[in-house]
């Protein structure tokens, strides 16, 4: 029998008469405080994640997936911790300069980064780019040689591994929008271009095959390729790569019942298992903030089955996009009623705008109540929108009965100043 998912709360939530507790604070008391919807991030929570990765691979590098949520206080906790940074545009990569992280600790993604955004990177000091085309590659060795540096790389492969998901977050096959094909030959073609180029230096090999996966044979097969391939740029051009970099996607359980998912030390003994000696990567996102954060609702109309909360389809729009499954929780007060199933809807003009299908809540469940959604850190508020004009949530975080404001709430007046 398949283990699976028990508990999705963050480590330190618990239940007192019937009201959810995050880091020692009340959602209560938060939701008086700061509004909703509500993003809660347990700070224990996500630190002690981080550490997990960093145990798993106290020889290598973890550079944390800045895409599934950061702000600059995220960025100082990464940075005294001791972990590296994955940003991939160049609003993530301000981030990571206003969080003060050190810039030999960042590494740039991205399939279409500007000429500005590289200029940018190289003239602060950026560790490493990882090119992704053969325009970028010229693009930024004559920024670099512009700039008078010599700037490290690494060079994005596509190794042709289908890591069993959802097909908008696979990243690893042959016809991937990222990357250099294996297959093809691209990869090795990319290797003797950034090798001719005096301003740039190979730093590495990267590949990134997809999110939420739940079990490591894909990792395996795609860290193989990249180390067979490894051997081949040795053979044909007499250059040893050391240093190997295989992305993040480990996944995470969202609902009771859901595989569970490898461990960081798991994955990263597997990976090890692939690539002998090499430097190796790894870039974990989701497996760090998304259970640490809690999503908070009220409640605002119920109408039949459908209870509707005052967010949805802005703040998080994976249930539209992925089908994502979460359940909620009723986070406010104790209820003796017996459970009846609803669907919990936003308010957007949207049909397709639904949180939750079918999920049983107490049958006095009331206007005003709080609902809240477990594992919600990750690709939820960093995915947010002002659709309907609806402004973003706050993000707070909370610690040992404390809580304060690291992602403020927008306002309309935030939404009007957009406009001439």
């Amino acid at each position: 029998m398949s283990l699976v998912i028990e508990n999705v709360w963050p480590r330190t939530a618990s239940w007192s008469g019937g009201e959810l507790t995050l880091g020692g604070v009340g959602v209560r008391a938060l939701a008086a405080e700061y509004g909703t919807p509500l993003y809660v991030i347990d700070e224990a929570d996500f630190k002690e994640r981080c550490l997990s990765w960093l145990d798993a691979l106290p020889d290598g590098d973890v550079h944390y997936g800045g895409k599934a949520f950061l702000c600059p206080e995220v960025v100082r906790w990464l940075a005294e911790l001791g972990l590296s940074l994955d940003v991939c545009t160049g609003g993530e990569l301000a981030v990571a300069r206003a969080g003060g992280m050190p810039p030999e600790r960042v590494v740039f993604h991205g399939n279409n980064k500007s000429p500005a955004e590289l200029r940018k990177a190289v003239e602060w000091g950026i560790g490493c780019v990882v090119v992704d085309s053969f325009t970028e590659i010229d693009r930024l060795a004559a920024i670099a040689r512009e700039l008078g540096v010599r700037q490290r790389v690494m060079i994005r492969v596509t190794p042709g591994v289908d890591p069993h998901t959802h097909a908008f977050i696979a990243t690893g096959g042959d016809g991937s929008k990222f990357g250099f094909s294996l297959s093809a030959g691209l990869a090795m073609r990319a290797v003797a271009h950034v090798l001719s180029e005096p301003s740039l230096e190979l730093y590495g090999l990267h590949s990134h095959i997809g999110s939420q996966i739940l079990e490591t044979d894909s990792f395996r097969l795609a860290a193989a390729r990249m180390t067979d391939f490894v051997a081949a740029v040795e053979a044909e051009h007499g250059y040893q790569v050391t240093r190997l970099d295989l992305g993040g996607g480990l996944g995470i359980g969202y609902v009771p019942g859901d595989p569970l998912p490898p461990t960081p030390a798991e994955l990263v003994a597997a990976l090890q298992k692939e690539t002998g000696g090499l430097h190796l990567a790894v870039e974990p996102g989701r497996s760090i903030a998304g259970p640490s954060t809690v999503a908070i609702y009220e409640v605002g109309t119920i109408k039949g089955d459908f209870v509707s909360v005052d967010g949805g389809l802005s703040d998080n729009p994976r249930p539209a996009m992925y089908d994502a499954n979460y359940i909620a929780a009723l986070a406010s007060r104790a209820s003796t009623a017996g459970p009846r199933p609803v669907t919990v809807v936003g308010k957007h003009c949207e049909s397709g705008d639904v949180l939750v299908r079918d999920l049983p809540l107490p049958a006095d469940l009331t206007p005003g109540d709080l609902l809240a959604v477990p594992v919600s850190g990750a690709y939820q508020r960093s995915m947010a929108s002002n659709y309907n004009h609806v402004p973003r949530p706050a993000v707070v975080a909370v610690r040992d009965g404390g809580a304060r404001a690291v992602v403020r709430r927008e306002t309309e007046e935030d939404l009007l100043r957009l406009y001439s």
